[in-house]
């Protein structure tokens, strides 16, 4: 933990259903730097968001850990950092780690609650931390719509009167409330029309680099992911397949999933298009509920070697390279213009 601020072990995360068990997570492992964003990427429904709810205790973990460093509960400013399991952490020490772990949700429309003005909304986490009077906590809200580039005099607006842009900037603004260190993404632009888009990930960026801020940056648009991680990590049905650095990961991936997910992100040059081949996979994702055997991406896997190790042997996220970690039995260099 000593280079981390975020150690995520070997996570798991089941539900109970009528039918049976569904493990949304199995054993997702990864790290996050302080000052680093990490992208997570992945088709809908392989695990992106309950990871992002679960690192955050949203969402309890059925088993792992997820370390995180934190400041010592000591009103000395010199106290060593102290590292916490937000597994296994109780509430009073969650109610602490919330003022330093913050979340901009993916739909603003829903995040917001109708019902409350903008000043309300950005105050709320000052008030539930008891922090400023309300002459501060006034002044503060202004100061925050301000960094997000909103008009600081529309404090007294509800959500309705803004657009989606906007919408998700006061989220931003919440999040900011109580200088929190670390951030999760979840899909903070999805919503969003394009010509939108671009301004609230600059923003992002901008907010990152004058708070020093560390993002777990979640997208399933992989133009998007690139603009901003600085290191990548695939998932595919409650597992990470390939995890790299962000150049390494586009250029050279080695899992045939991310072969395939890369293979489908357009290029705005005809020539290059027309060369390149586009892998299809064939079928659908299987069910969590009942998920295959083996590798879980063998049954779409065009090199799947099938009756054999694919379908038999779980394959662990190894080092292949330096820094770059795969999943797969049979690891494929391969370079996507």
């Amino acid at each position: 933990m000593a280079e981390t601020l975020l150690d995520v072990r070997d996570l798991r995360v089941d539900f109970a259903t009528e039918k049976g068990t569904v493990r949304a997570l199995f054993g997702v492992s990864f790290s996050v730097a302080p000052g680093e964003t990490v992208g997570l990427v992945g088709e809908s429904g392989c695990g992106k968001s309950t990871t992002a709810r679960a690192v955050l205790r949203l969402l309890q973990p059925t088993a792992g850990e997820v370390l995180y460093r934190a400041e010592a509960d000591s009103d000395d400013p010199d106290a060593p950092l102290e590292v916490v399991d937000i597994a296994l952490a109780d509430k009073q020490v969650l109610r602490r780690l919330r003022r330093d772990m913050q979340i901009v949700f993916q739909d603003p429309f829903a995040s917001l609650n109708p019902r409350m003005t903008v000043a309300s909304i950005v105050a709320e986490p000052l008030l539930v931390h008891g922090i400023g009077s309300r002459s501060e906590r006034m002044d503060r809200v202004k100061e925050l719509l301000q960094v997000v580039g909103l008009n600081p005099e529309h404090t007294n607006r509800y959500p309705h009167e803004f657009s989606g842009g906007q919408r998700q900037r006061i989220g931003v603004a919440r999040a900011l409330a109580l200088n929190p260190s670390f951030m999760v993404l979840d899909e903070p632009v999805s919503a969003l029309d394009v010509s939108i888009q671009a301004q609230v990930l600059n923003l992002m960026e901008d907010l990152q680099s004058e708070f020093g801020l560390t993002y777990l940056f979640i997208a399933h648009d992989l133009s998007v992911v690139r603009h901003m991680a600085d290191r990548v990590a695939v998932m595919y049905l409650g597992k990470i397949a390939e995890l790299a650095d962000r150049d390494t990961l586009y250029e050279r991936p080695m899992h045939p999933y991310s072969h395939a997910l890369l293979s489908a992100v357009p290029i705005p040059d005809p020539e290059v298009e027309r060369r390149r081949r586009r892998i299809l996979l064939e079928g659908d994702i299987p069910s969590p509920a009942n998920p295959p055997s083996g590798c879980r991406f063998h049954t779409r896997c065009p090199i799947a070697q099938n009756p054999g190790v694919c379908s038999e042997d779980v394959p662990e996220l190894r080092e292949i390279e330096p820094d770059h970690f795969v999943a797969c039995h049979f690891p494929e260099v391969k370079k996507i213009i």
